[in-house]
C-alpha cells in the first residue's frame, strides 16, 4: 500500500488503563476508506457541537454518527493532505457548510490529489480548498471542548496532531501508531523531522493521554514511550 495503514474496526475505548473516569465528550472512531483511515468526530453533549477529523471517504458513516449524537459540524480538521484523510473533506462541506482546516504546508500535497489517487487506483476527489490554516499552538473549539493544533511535521510537511487536553485526547494523524510511526519516503515526507515532532512534542503529553492514530488501534503516550521499537532512545 501506498499509505501506512493497519486495519481496525471499532469505536474509541471508553475506559483508560491509566485512570477510572470514563470520558463525558463523545467521541466515535470511524475506520472509512480503502485505507481504512480512522476519522474522528469528537462533540459536545451539551451543545451540540462537533469537529471532524480527517473525513477520507464513506461520508454516508460520517454523517449518521452526526445524526445519532445530533451533532453540527463546526470544524472539518485533517491532519494532513494525504488523500485518505481529506478525500471526502469537500463532501462533508458542502452537506454541512462546516469550513475545511489544514496546515498550509500541504498546500503541495493537495494540488497532487490525482496523482495520489492514480497511486492507489482510486478515484480523485477533485479540487479541495482550505478555509481556514492550522497553525501550531492554534485553539479550536466545539461547544465546551477545546482543542490545541500541534505541528508535527516529518510524515508530510504540514502535518499536524490535535490535542484536547481535558479529556487526555491526542488524535496523532500519521504521525504516531501503536508500535510505529508514520512513513517518510513520500513527498514531503522526512524522518529527522518526524523523529524531532515525536520526541520534541508528542513525547512530551502525559503518559496518560490516549492516543487515536490515523489508521490501526488506539494507544497510550506512556504504553509507546515504553513499547514503541521507534521511539527508542
Amino acid at each position: 500500500m501506498i499509505f501506512h495503514s493497519i486495519l481496525w474496526a471499532s469505536k474509541t475505548a471508553s475506559r483508560h488503563p491509566f485512570r477510572d473516569n470514563i470520558d463525558s465528550m463523545i467521541h466515535e472512531v470511524i475506520p472509512v476508506g480503502p485505507l481504512q483511515c480512522n476519522c474522528s468526530v469528537i462533540g459536545d453533549e451539551t451543545t451540540h457541537e462537533a469537529m471532524v477529523i480527517d473525513p477520507g471517504d464513506d461520508i454516508e458513516n460520517v454523517l449518521q454518527i452526526l445524526s445519532q449524537h445530533n451533532l453540527k459540524v463546526k470544524h472539518i480538521i485533517v491532519t494532513h493532505a494525504h488523500i485518505d484523510h481529506v478525500g471526502g473533506a469537500m463532501r462533508l462541506k458542502r452537506l454541512t457548510g462546516a469550513p475545511v482546516l489544514l496546515n498550509q504546508n500541504d498546500q503541495a500535497l493537495l494540488k497532487m490529489l490525482d496523482t495520489q489517487a492514480a497511486w492507489l487506483g482510486m478515484e480523485s476527489p477533485g479540487q479541495v480548498t482550505i478555509d481556514q490554516e492550522l497553525k501550531d499552538g492554534d485553539k479550536l473549539q466545539a461547544g465546551n471542548i477545546s482543542a490545541t493544533v500541534i505541528h508535527t511535521p516529518g510524515h508530510t510537511e504540514g502535518s499536524v496532531c490535535l490535542y484536547v487536553e481535558a479529556q487526555q485526547k491526542l488524535i496523532a494523524g500519521d504521525t504516531l501508531f501503536m508500535g510505529s510511526i508514520g512513513r517518510t519516503d513520500l513527498p514531503g515526507g522526512s524522518y529527522e523531522k518526524i523523529m524531532d515532532s515525536l520526541h520534541g512534542r508528542v513525547l512530551a503529553l502525559p503518559d496518560e493521554t490516549e492516543v487515536t492514530p490515523g489508521h490501526g488501534p488506539i494507544t497510550y503516550i506512556g504504553v509507546e514511550r515504553e513499547s514503541n521499537p521507534f521511539l527508542a532512545k
